[in-house]
Formats: structure tokens, sequence, C-alpha cells
């Protein structure tokens, strides 16, 4: 990422007024309650982390259309050797700048860091961005879930990357 790009770091709990207002904004016909987000943030088997922008040399919030820059989620129960993405969302002020890429990095080292072999995901077939960004990863699509996303009744493609040393 470039100078000036958003700072990545550990979410938590006091994260969640921020991560639910670009939930709700990007996935709106499916976001997650606010129940379950903060339950994901406090579980020992997540890793979440915030992208945070820094301000402007003017001081002015870089981003202005979200308080977080975006965020991302990772599933990873100890002792399995399988991991899941949970969640991934960038503010449409930062898309296109390598955040989407460096969240899915750091949720991917840390999913080799847990010792799992594989990493699934599923990706909205109408979301041609983010699946042109996992492939560029290394995931390749497994299998499909017709109208796995509701109410909209669209396809979830499967995704799976396999954990290198």
């Amino acid at each position: 990422m470039k100078p000036g790009s958003p700072s990545i770091r550990r979410a938590t709990t006091d994260d969640l007024d921020a991560i639910m207002e670009l939930e709700t904004s990007t996935f709106a016909s499916d976001a997650w309650s606010r129940d379950t987000m903060r339950a994901e943030l406090a579980s020992v088997h997540g890793y979440y982390l915030v992208a945070e922008a820094a301000p402007t040399a003017a001081g002015e919030q870089q981003y202005p259309d979200a308080a977080i820059a975006g965020y991302a989620g990772l599933l990873a129960p100890a002792g399995s050797n399988q991991a899941d993405i949970q969640t991934i969302a960038v503010a449409p002020g930062a898309r296109r700048r390598g955040l989407g890429r460096a969240l899915m990095v750091a949720l991917l080292d840390e999913a080799r860091s847990r010792n799992a072999a594989e990493v699934f995901l599923e990706v909205r077939a109408d979301n041609p961005n983010a699946r042109a960004l996992y492939a560029s990863l290394g995931f390749e699509q497994i299998a499909v879930r017709p109208k796995y996303y509701q109410p909209d009744a669209v396809d979830a493609q499967i995704m799976r990357w396999a954990v290198r040393p």
C-alpha cells in the first residue's frame, strides 16, 4: 500500500459502531446483525482487523463516507486445520487502492500462524471485483451454493486456498 495508507490493526468490540456503519452500508440487503458482529469480534476463534484512515494533511477524515476504511474477519478454531474468511468490506472511497488485498493477506498470514491447511470463503457470484481479488491471491472455486445470499437469491461461489509454508 502507498504512504498515507490506512493502518491495519486488530479489531475490538470498541470498533463495533464503525464496523456496523460500514457493514450496513456495504451489504444493504444481507448485513450481519449487531449481535452477530459483536459475537464474532469477541470470539476466541475469530481474528478481526480494522483499517483506520490517517487524517489528511488538513486534518480531515480521509474517507468521509465511513468511520473506518475497512474491516475483515477470519474464523480459525484452535485445533482445526481449516479457517474461513467470514467477511471483508472496504469503504467506497478507499477501494481500488490495495486495502482489500492487504486485509486479505493479513488474514491469510493469521490462518497460516494458526496452522490452518486450507482457508475457505463464500463470495457473491455477482461481485466480479471480489472474485478477481480472491483468484489473484490463489483461491480456487470449488463449489456453488445456489441462491445463498438472501433476500436477493444470489449464488455463492465457494472458494478454497491451500496454505503453503
